[in-house]
């Protein structure tokens, strides 16, 4: 279970990556232009994906006020990205050191005032999925703004054979 998670941690870092180098080639206004998706703009469905990512990191620490970027972030674009980037390392280098103890852990958390309580392997399978299923959001917002040259494959098929 480790090496998979580890493929997976190792393959959120790359996808969101070359994703966001693609994206940063675009102008301030279409980053922030409202367009008709789960988020409504890429800024926004990027401060989403590291809101997640942030949340579940505070969840593992077992912090109990759970502190949402969405309530607290005003930064930029880059700003965004650079959180994003530095948090989902954060998670390749935690699966890196877990032992396989750490791995099948099971952890408390509340969610909207609920408790529940969840394997660590399993919110990780759940953390890369969600950044893959936003990522593909990011790419449908790209054509949606016009922007259809040059957008990257982040499939993990790609990520695979490059890494090989």
């Amino acid at each position: 279970m480790k090496e998979l998670l580890q493929q997976y941690a190792g393959y959120n870092v790359w996808a969101n990556n070359i994703l966001f180098e693609r994206i940063r080639k675009l102008s301030e206004e279409k980053i922030q232009q409202e367009i008709v998706s789960s988020f409504p703009s890429v800024y926004k469905t990027i401060v989403h994906m590291w809101q997640a990512e942030n949340i579940w990191w505070q969840r593992l620490q077992l912090v109990e006020n759970i502190s949402p970027l969405s309530e607290t972030f005003k930064g930029s674009f880059a700003d965004a990205v650079a959180g994003l980037a530095l948090q989902s390392r954060q998670w390749a280098d935690w699966v890196n050191g877990a032992n396989d103890t750490q791995l099948t852990d099971v952890f408390a958390f509340v969610r909207n005032k609920e408790p529940f309580t969840m394997k660590v392997n399993d919110m990780l399978l759940h953390l890369f999925n969600h950044a893959t299923f936003h990522r593909g959001q990011l790419v449908t917002l790209l054509r949606q703004l016009g922007e259809t040259d040059n957008i990257p494959s982040t499939d993990f098929s790609t990520y695979t054979r490059l890494k090989n």
